[in-house]
């Protein structure tokens, strides 16, 4: 009888502080991940869930701080604050352009050539650029290609 008494002060405590801090989460996932972030599923426990590694696009956060997305398969499942886990993807910025031409610049390899770009880029210290080149690679491409990102 003890315990259960314990539990439910327990669960009460924990009650109080996310009523509490609701506000706060809001405001901070809100600074975080502000509408149009790119993010990637790492794990969601929902029947309905889409498959770890599908991307998204973050369109809004609620009260709760719980992100409203438009997944890349068609899914429109939140991403629940507290429970399931994203990451942000890297985005190619400006800084990440002006990255990529100075390593053309360079003349010393084949943009194509992504390894050699990323070893060009981490000597140069373009660590942006080489953190983007991890996930990003078709981002890269089209850039490349057409000069837009």
């Amino acid at each position: 009888r003890c315990r259960m008494c314990i539990r439910f002060l327990c669960h009460i405590h924990r009650l109080l502080l996310y009523y509490m801090t609701v506000f706060s989460v809001h405001q901070i996932e809100k600074g975080r991940n502000p509408a149009g972030t790119r993010v990637e599923l790492i794990k969601m426990d929902d029947a309905q869930a889409p498959p770890a590694g599908t991307k998204g696009t973050v369109i809004g956060v609620d009260d709760t701080g719980s992100l409203l997305m438009r997944w890349d398969n068609g899914s429109s499942l939140n991403v629940v604050y507290g429970e399931d886990i994203v990451r942000r993807l890297p985005v190619l910025s400006d800084t990440v352009k002006k990255q990529i031409l100075n390593v053309r610049d360079t003349g010393r390899t084949n943009m194509f050539d992504i390894h050699a770009v990323k070893s060009i880029a981490l000597e140069l210290g373009f660590y942006e650029l080489a953190d983007f080149l991890e996930t990003e690679c078709k981002s890269y491409s089209r850039f490349i290609l057409t000069g837009e990102g």
